[in-house]
């Protein structure tokens, strides 16, 4: 039969259309059944795995304090993570151990009275390819090392002690050593490996990073150092260090993203918290900054600062939050900023807020010429520049205020400060600024003004 051309359009539009089904209310019921016996299904599953573990005795590791147990914990973790992943456990006891390398499925726990002991023999932690002091090099690998994981942790209630009361102290060139030194003996000093003392922990390029609870203990050097990372926890960690261990920074945050530090104690010998991106013409190469970072609920005890910002700030530091912490007597400066001249490029929208400081040396310090000492780098094309800082519900008591120091060329631009209240023996010495609210600021101090203004460029 022919279909006349108007039966033959609405023949083709119909053949075209979609199928509507429209579920009526029993297949509603079996799809909602369905859904919630599937999830129930993989809820019990879950909660009944348990990942395996490879305790580190039984690949032949001994808790003598003595031993160096490197090759045997190595194995367990190779172990682990040829077999699917798991768990590597440190009992109790003490196991002495150069660097260790976790690899992809495999985290690592401290049991309680258990310690990972870190040697000082040298040889027992290689170079690798790394970032040190804001420039990437061959470098002393770690004690404990992550590179290139996604989903790891490391917790327990032990503890990592790195042994660093152990460790020979470095031999260091006074700035007249340097600069009586002929220039080719300094180019070819410059050129040499450099080979220095073990961080405790480094998770370097790692996603999805957790380590919490676990006791870290003086350090050799830096103790925790978060580098190229995204998305990490630091939860409830004590970490300190004997006051004459020289830069034994507590967590230095380095051209990450995404950090989350809570409920940590921090007393050490150098800066509690450091935040940086990288060091001059290297660290501008790279041009990584370090970005969404909240600190909150820490205690900072003795140390060169409690947060600092710098001074390797060649990649950019923003949208930095600190809330919510304690500084003690012994700590030089909790809201601490440094840069050089040579560093180049930002540092902006950090606020510092509700913040105790009882006693400290300073309760702040801005510097952008910080440890000028030779060998001084070229200043950068372009200034490194702070701005855009919130300093808000700070109160207590310090030695002095402390000091506000920028670049003739490049004043630190639009401080505020809201509701603190310090009472100190000197007041707040403040140069080369720009749109800065003191409004809600008070001082109270013993001697001298609240505030003093020096002339422009004189340095700190």
């Amino acid at each position: 039969m022919q279909l006349d051309d108007r039966s033959s359009a609405l023949y083709q539009r119909q053949s075209i259309k979609p199928y509507d089904h429209k579920p009526n209310k029993m297949q509603k019921r079996i799809t909602i059944t369905l859904a919630f016996t599937v999830f129930f299904i993989l809820t019990a599953l879950a909660g009944n795995y348990s990942p395996q573990k490879y305790i580190i005795t039984d690949f032949g590791a001994k808790a003598d304090g003595k031993t160096i147990n490197t090759a045997s914990i190595q194995e367990a973790i190779d172990k682990c993570s040829s077999t699917g992943g798991g768990i590597v456990v440190v009992p109790k006891g003490t196991f002495m151990t150069g660097a260790i390398f976790l690899k992809q499925g495999v985290n690592l726990f401290i049991e309680k009275d258990g310690v990972l002991k870190g040697t000082t023999n040298q040889a027992e932690y290689p170079q690798i390819d790394t970032r040190w002091e804001g420039i990437e090099c061959k470098w002393t690998s770690a004690l404990v090392n992550a590179i290139n994981l996604s989903g790891v942790e490391v917790s327990g209630d032990g503890t990592i002690d790195g042994s660093g009361t152990e460790w020979p102290r470095p031999a260091r060139r006074t700035k007249q050593q340097w600069e009586q030194m002929p220039q080719s003996v300094r180019d070819s000093i410059s050129k040499l490996p450099r080979i220095g003392r073990p961080r405790l922990i480094c998770f370097q390029n790692c996603t999805n990073v957790d380590i919490a609870n676990i006791k870290l203990l003086n350090q050799a050097v830096w103790c925790l150092h978060i580098l190229y990372c995204s998305d990490v926890k630091v939860e409830n960690l004590d970490i300190r260090a004997e006051h004459t261990i020289p830069s034994s920074d507590g967590i230095d945050i380095d051209s990450s993203n995404g950090v989350e530090i809570t409920g940590c104690h921090i007393d050490v010998n150098d800066d509690c918290i450091s935040i940086k991106s990288g060091k001059d013409e290297d660290g501008l190469r790279v041009n990584r900054p370090s970005e969404s970072i909240r600190i909150e609920n820490c205690h900072f005890g003795y140390g060169h600062g409690g947060v600092a910002i710098g001074s390797e700030t060649s990649g950019g530091i923003r949208n930095v939050d600190v809330g919510n912490c304690i500084a003690d007597s012994g700590n030089w400066a909790p809201i601490r900023f440094k840069t050089q001249p040579s560093r180049g490029n930002v540092v902006e929208d950090i606020t510092y807020h509700d913040i105790q400081i009882n006693h400290v040396d300073q309760a702040l310090e801005f510097n952008m010429e910080w440890r000028m000492v030779s060998p001084i780098a070229p200043p950068a094309k372009i200034l490194p520049k702070i701005r855009n800082i919130k300093i808000i519900n700070i109160s207590g008591s310090a030695r002095s205020v402390g000091y506000i120091h920028g670049l003739k060329d490049s004043p630190i631009e639009n401080i505020q400060f809201k509701n603190c209240n310090i009472s100190a023996n000197t007041g707040l010495v403040v140069d080369n600024i720009k749109d800065t609210d003191f409004s809600g600021l008070k001082i109270e101090v013993k001697s001298g003004s609240p505030i003093i203004q020096k002339e422009p460029n004189q340095s700190k």
